[in-house]
């Protein structure tokens, strides 16, 4: 699949169009336009100097993945590196769209850790974590609500929007996509919520319609109050209310390592029993535990896997769904 990854996930062919361009040809970018009853798909395309037996060569090789996934839901849990680098955010949107082009039921959830912490920053707020978790009290709830749903959310949705696809912008509060409570720990967390339940009825026509939702983490209770949630724990029981096919957390490591300390050791595919066994042998520790255990209990929910990818790759998530080489680690149930 190298002849495939040269391609595919080179940026030139996965740029968004240029608007400028009346006549489209055959070396300059073209928009195709498909309407149905339901709705009006866009699919860019983007022809490159690639010699046309390579790409068709390239096109074949990836049919059985097209085949496999057209149809299903994936739930992208976006974060880490790849929100951080400008670089590594527009390759991901070009990913989702390209996905979405090609008939993947993509739903997006996000966080925002690092947007959270500039804005605390400006306000003088300081920032504290247990367990990995950042305290959140009043004044840090009504930033995070902001930053992540007014800012972060909308930006997304814009780029999204800006590379040919059609994103709406919601929150967990929004149709109650997500019903939190108070944490265990609610005393030294603040609003710190978990999810109590997952109501889909608003997401399955946007995405049986072709839009992909982008979901920012933030719920709130029976009461309106507002609680910030953990996006791997959204993005996992999401996944597992949508009935979905895949679920892809995009991290700042490589993914599950047999040995923590050689980046070389990569796990690229690990059963339910074959990860608790690297629990017990303490294999699978510190920050990669609450995602391996997102994971794990999607799968007993009824996803059919969960994957753990490298962010910091460009086009990680066409590597991982389009390829039999992937970009992280593969957990099936």
């Amino acid at each position: 699949m190298s002849a495939a990854k040269t391609l595919l996930f080179s940026p030139s062919i996965l740029k968004s169009p240029t608007p400028k361009s009346p006549k489209p040809s055959r070396f300059t970018p073209t928009r195709i336009r498909s309407s149905s009853s339901s709705s009006q798909q866009t699919l860019t395309q983007t022809l490159s100097t690639t010699p046309a037996k390579t790409r068709v060569k390239i096109l074949s090789e990836a049919l059985p993945f097209i085949q496999r996934f057209r149809g299903k839901t994936v739930v992208v849990k976006y974060g880490g590196a790849a929100m951080k680098s400008e670089a590594l955010q527009a390759s991901v949107i070009a990913d989702l769209v390209l996905l979405s082009c090609i008939g993947l039921r993509i739903v997006f959830v996000h966080g925002g850790g690092p947007e959270i912490n500039q804005w605390l920053n400006r306000l003088g707020i300081q920032s504290s974590f247990l367990n990995g978790l950042r305290v959140t009290d009043a004044s840090t709830m009504e930033i995070v609500s902001m930053v992540l749903v007014g800012k972060v959310n909308k930006h997304l949705v814009g780029l999204i929007n800006k590379a040919g696809a059609t994103a709406v912008g919601l929150c967990g509060t929004d149709g109650r996509i997500f019903t939190a409570v108070p944490s265990p720990n609610a005393d030294q967390l603040g609003f710190v919520g978990e999810i109590a339940s997952v109501d889909t009825s608003v997401l399955e026509p946007l995405v049986k319609d072709g839009y992909i939702p982008v979901i920012a983490s933030v719920a709130a209770d029976g009461t309106g109050q507002s609680y910030n949630i953990n996006a791997d724990t959204a993005a996992g029981e999401l996944a597992a209310a949508l009935g979905a096919e895949k679920l892809l957390l995009l991290t700042d490591v490589a993914g599950i390592l047999e040995d923590k300390d050689d980046p070389g050791s990569l796990v690229k595919e690990i059963d339910l029993g074959g990860v608790r066994r690297m629990m017990d042998d303490g294999k699978i520790a510190g920050g990669m535990i609450p995602k391996v255990s997102c994971c794990v209990k999607a799968l007993g929910k009824g996803v059919k896997t969960a994957s753990i990818i490298d962010g910091r790759l460009d086009h990680s998530l066409l590597l991982e769904v389009l390829t039999d080489e992937g970009a992280g680690t593969m957990i099936t149930g």
